[in-house]
């Protein structure tokens, strides 16, 4: 097998010969700079997790908000990350400087901004957003075409569960450009329907018993703001009157508390005996109408054939 090899080298031309013996060489004199790089990217590595540890620890006894501890660790981590990294280059290779390094950085940076536009995009998104917090976890939310619970918050995307269990895993410059409704920015939420009555009955009176009726819900929060009912118009069979009160802010809640508004509504009318109308149609027929009794549901019957 030496022979081979020997064989080998010894057909190499001259100058491939010389290149390859000044790569041998070269590695064989920067090997024991870059054994040291390697040590000093361990010791970065251990001095990352001691501040994974450490840090986190001491900006919850501060009570911090965990996405500002998010934020700080994440640049944090970068920073000693690169600083290593940067150390450890100019210990591999004296020649190479801080500064030249920095400025190759840079100008691969542009470069790479350049290529992952989008992503940088949505990391600068979810930096702001975890700093900002325009919404936190649990919060209902309604963007786009995007509706539910936020689940999830991370440095790129946002993990919204919908109410029919879906997960929507979105990009968090869709929620830094866009509009976002909270939907639970507060505990309570107003929520409103419409209760026609008969235009034969005393409006007043019929205010009266959607009130009481109401108020007496339990989901029903008059404790913030009293129920407010208003006439809202003359409609085709009715006189609607507009319900509103306050109750819980999550979309269960609405649900919930319009379920036993109407139940509460509709039973207190009829036991006021004030009529909740449907619409009524009135035929109007230019001629007359003639029924035939005797062979009502029946078909003529046919004439015989003569010959």
């Amino acid at each position: 097998m030496n022979d081979f090899l020997s064989t080998l080298w010894g057909r190499l031309p001259a100058p491939l010969r010389d290149q390859l013996e000044g790569y041998a060489t070269g590695f064989w004199e920067v090997l024991p700079q870059l054994i040291l790089s390697v040590f000093f990217l361990v010791f970065v590595w251990f001095v990352v997790r001691l501040v994974n540890w450490l840090v986190p620890k001491t900006l919850r006894r501060a009570r911090m908000r965990r996405s500002l501890i998010d934020v700080v660790m994440m640049l944090l981590t970068v920073s000693i990350w690169l600083f290593g990294v940067l150390v450890a280059v100019t210990i591999a290779f004296p020649t190479i400087t801080p500064g030249r390094a920095l400025t190759a950085l840079g100008v691969g940076g542009v470069a790479i901004g350049f290529a992952f536009k989008d992503v940088f995009e949505n990391f600068l998104a979810g930096v702001l957003l975890l700093i900002r917090e325009p919404f936190s976890i649990d919060d209902y939310i309604e963007c786009e075409d995007i509706e539910g619970q936020v689940e999830e918050i991370t440095i790129r995307d946002t993990h919204v569960r919908q109410t029919d269990g879906q997960l929507v895993v979105a990009p968090n410059a869709m929620f830094f450009k866009n509009p976002v409704t909270i939907r639970t920015a507060k505990d309570v939420r107003r929520t409103t329907i419409i209760c026609g009555v008969a235009y034969g009955e005393d409006v007043d009176e019929a205010r009266d018993v959607i009130a009481k009726a109401v108020r007496g819900v339990d989901t029903v929060r008059d404790d913030i703001r009293d129920v407010e009912i208003f006439a809202q118009e003359f409609a085709d069979s009715s006189i609607n009157f507009e319900v509103t009160w306050w109750t819980g802010s999550r979309p269960i809640d609405i649900r919930s508390s319009r379920d036993k508004v109407v139940s509460a509504v509709k039973r207190a009318l009829d036991d006021a005996g004030i009529e909740i109308p449907f619409p009524y149609r009135t035929l109007t027929f230019k001629e007359p109408l003639t029924m035939n009794k005797g062979n009502e549901g029946q078909s003529d019957p046919t004439p015989a054939d003569s010959d």
